[in-house]
């Protein structure tokens, strides 16, 4: 089974819910990189002490990582036993990042403590401009063992692939 498995997808596909469900599974521990990335009230933590923070984490004997960020994204994916992109439409990000923020506007996010659910006129564009990143993640996917990648274009798909896994449906309350 899975020891070392890397999630990437742009905002609102659902990598933390996905992580979260495959930690507790699999008794992995999980590891979200906005959590690194980002210190109380939003902050960004320093790239170059966030990126040794991350790979000094890849050297554990298991783990789940979320997150797309690039400047790692080579070495998490050369690590691990299992890459999972959630290659969704714009559409379909959007609406899980509406959802994410209707039920949890207000609230701290767990994966990100000291900061609260958000949703600005920014954090759109950046969902919208995932189309132009997603070009070099194909890119980058393609240096790598096609027998690691699964790539799941939308939610039906990956609770299709988690049933038949796992024999168990993802809990979305995660």
């Amino acid at each position: 089974m899975y020891k070392k498995i890397c999630i990437i997808g742009g905002s609102g596909s659902g990598k933390t819910t996905l992580s979260k469900n495959l930690g507790k599974l699999l008794d992995i521990p999980v590891y979200n990189i906005d959590g690194i990335h980002y210190l109380k009230d939003w902050k960004p933590r320093d790239k170059e002490e966030r990126d040794s923070i991350i790979l000094d984490k890849i050297n554990a004997t298991k783990w789940i990582m979320d997150g797309t960020y690039s400047s790692t994204l080579d070495a998490r994916m050369n690590a691990v036993d299992l890459v999972i992109f959630l290659d969704y439409s714009s559409l379909a990000r959007f609406y899980g990042v509406l959802k994410r923020f209707l039920k949890n506007h207000g609230k701290e996010k767990e994966e990100i403590p000291g900061c609260k659910e958000k949703m600005d006129i920014d954090f759109i564009k950046i969902l919208f401009k995932w189309k132009n990143k997603r070009i070099g993640i194909i890119e980058k996917l393609s240096k790598v063992n096609t027998e690691k990648i699964i790539i799941f274009k939308n939610r039906k798909q990956l609770n299709s692939w988690y049933k038949k896994q796992f024999n168990k449906n993802i809990d979305v309350r995660c």
